[in-house]
């Protein structure tokens, strides 16, 4: 018997970056992603891992099983989700191999996307990341939204429409050209160049900033580019040390003041201008992030 859990505890922890990723991407969360792997670890040392001929697929419907439940919940209390919010971000530096953030990272999964996410419904979001994202067939999809085959796929085909025509445009593919394009931008911040700012913004640059329950004078959405010009100089401070990172992958920054993280932002820049930007100024989920390693070593 100890053997038996010995070997389902060992291979649950090999599939846990995957099972965090699952999750990650159903919640937007890194939080309530870690809950949610724990919460299905629970029922899988209940349940043994007897009979089960594709572990890895048992593992992801249990995972997907409890992000449904908690999507569900969140939905249930609408003051949890006043205003802008802001998925999780994904931060690390450019030269850092963390195996586990770039399983998170991973399918091109910026943070814009996640924030499409959130718009869905729940069995929306489960239907489209779990056949879109992770490959799972609509027959396994089906059963845990309580549908057929055929009702989960056209679930995920009304959320990839929605997806579609809510994305930003592919990102450029060369992580050089942008952060040109991002250093350009806070260049001209910092000089108060208005022409300049307007110049490396995209016409209908949309800007998201999420301050939370202790900073709401923050939190804002912003979109064309005088706007986000404007804006840019209107909150733009000397006194904030920037440190470059990568967001789910693309160019960003996390600013400090007095070695203190205050912010973090990350760039959509497609055909050589920025379309999205979105920032992280909630002091409560800044302080969860583990920013002191990026900011130690940058």
């Amino acid at each position: 018997m100890a053997d038996e859990r010995d070997w389902l505890v060992e291979r649950f922890e090999e599939h846990r970056p995957h099972l965090r990723a699952v999750a990650y991407r159903m919640l937007g969360s890194l939080a309530e992603a870690d809950e949610a792997v724990q919460d299905a670890w629970v029922r899988v040392s209940r349940a043994g891992g007897d009979g089960v001929e594709n572990l890895r697929a048992w593992l992801t419907t249990i995972v997907a099983r409890v992000c449904l439940n908690a999507l569900q919940a969140r939905r249930a209390r609408p003051e949890d989700t006043v205003g802008v919010h802001l998925p999780d971000p994904i931060v690390m530096r450019a030269d850092e191999h963390d195996p586990e953030r770039e399983v998170l990272m991973a399918d091109s999964v910026g943070l814009a996307l996640q924030v499409v996410l959130d718009t869905l419904t729940p069995a929306e979001r489960l239907a489209f990341v779990l056949h879109d994202i992770f490959d799972v067939p609509f027959d396994e999809i089906g059963p845990m939204v309580g549908r057929s085959a055929m009702a989960a796929r056209q679930l995920a085909s009304r959320a990839r429409r929605r997806v579609q025509g809510a994305s930003a445009p592919p990102p450029d593919s060369a992580l050089a050209r942008q952060r040109e394009v991002v250093d350009a931008f806070f260049a001209a911040a910092h000089r108060g160049d208005f022409n300049a700012l307007v110049a490396v913004l995209d016409p209908d640059v949309v800007v998201r900033a999420d301050g939370g329950r202790q900073r709401p004078d923050l939190s804002h959405v912003r979109r064309g580019a005088e706007e986000v010009a404007r804006t840019a100089l209107a909150f733009a401070r000397p006194d904030v040390v920037r440190h470059p990172v990568l967001v789910n992958g693309a160019a960003g920054v996390v600013g400090t003041v007095n070695g203190h993280p205050v912010g973090v932002m990350g760039f959509t820049v497609a055909g050589g201008k920025i379309v999205e930007i979105h920032c992280l100024v909630d002091p409560e989920r800044l302080a969860r992030l583990d920013l002191g390693r990026l900011i130690s070593s940058s």
